[in-house]
């Protein structure tokens, strides 16, 4: 693996910390710690004084800028690297361009007070949109990383029209269970249980909040896409793979729906201590990364035409391989 890729991956790796951190702003009630202020901290770039509550927002968003700062490091380097038409261009661009669009939510959240206990819908619409982007910006930089490594890039559904349909189900259900789960979350948060009872009568009263009432949603969702990554992702085709590798992209792909599956019945029985949200969107965010993983091989492209990348810039050689070399 070339430098640039591993540089790719450690850009994924240190997103990942911060959406984690995200999730535990949001779990302990800490949005608000900046107060209407954004992009500033209560109104300074740096608060003083800070209560602990602003001490973990400060934390986010710069932790968030340095994630900013790091992706606009890798595109230029792609950019510079890469020729016209390289598939890695084209996933960097959009890496920057939902690294954008998840700030604006995050902004969003902050100037419209959708943050603390603020218990509205709107709040429950943001944290879909947010968790959506979210999944989004880990795709597309998964790409980026994979299409950087020394092997073709790209996707083709030409001659794979059934494989393209099944992973789209694969990737819109993981999806879709990723925003009941955003959802479920900010009720969990926002109306914490003191018993496996008293939860279970908070999601079947009618009188409930439309929050707790939607969280039941969730866990039937899960299940089910879950029995779907298990069943099918291993026997997934993948052209040129080897029949003798015991832990392929789809094997992954299954070993991490069942660990989720735990977590997630484990994490109901527990009544969702903040720990536990974490562990479980870590492994959400690992599960979505092997799935785009999975994609990315099933329908992996071949390079009409193989290039080298020189120190002075890209060329085409007819060398007759299809890899990057330096």
């Amino acid at each position: 693996m070339n430098r640039l890729a591993r540089f790719a991956w450690m850009v994924v790796a240190w997103n990942l910390v911060v959406i984690l951190w995200g999730a535990f702003v949001r779990a302990t009630g800490s949005g608000a710690g900046c107060g209407q202020h954004w992009p500033l901290c209560n109104g300074v770039a740096v608060p003083r004084d800070a209560t602990v509550a602003t001490l973990i927002e400060f934390t986010h968003r710069a932790t968030s800028g340095l994630a900013l700062l790091a992706l606009l490091a890798l595109v230029v380097a792609v950019w510079r690297s890469r020729p016209a038409g390289h598939p890695a261009r084209r996933a960097a661009g959009w890496s920057m361009l939902f690294m954008l669009t998840e700030a604006g939510v995050g902004a969003g959240l902050v100037l419209f007070e959708l943050v603390a206990d603020n218990r509205s819908m709107a709040r429950a619409l943001f944290m879909a949109v947010h968790l959506a982007n979210t999944f989004l910006l880990l795709g597309a930089m998964t790409l980026t990383a994979r299409w950087l490594e020394d092997r073709p890039g790209g996707l083709s559904v030409a001659g794979r029209g059934g494989r393209a349909a099944i992973l789209a189900a694969l990737v819109a259900g993981l999806l879709v269970v990723g925003v009941s789960g955003a959802v479920a979350a900010l009720g969990d948060t926002l109306f914490p249980a003191t018993s496996l009872s008293h939860a279970l009568e908070q999601d079947l009263s009618p009188t409930s909040h439309a929050l707790l009432r939607l969280r039941v949603i969730h866990p039937m969702l899960a299940t089910i896409v879950a029995l779907a990554l298990i069943l099918v992702a291993p026997r997934l085709s993948i052209d040129g793979d080897a029949p003798e590798r015991v832990l392929g992209p789809g094997a992954r792909v299954a070993l991490l729906a069942g660990l989720q599956t735990a977590l997630g019945a484990v994490n109901v029985l527990l009544l969702a201590p903040v720990w536990l949200q974490i562990a479980h969107l870590l492994v959400a965010d690992l599960l979505w990364i092997a799935l785009v993983l999975l994609g990315a091989a099933a329908l992996a492209g071949r390079a009409a035409q193989p290039y080298r990348v020189s120190a002075v810039g890209p060329y085409i050689a007819g060398t007759g391989t299809s890899s990057i070399r330096r």
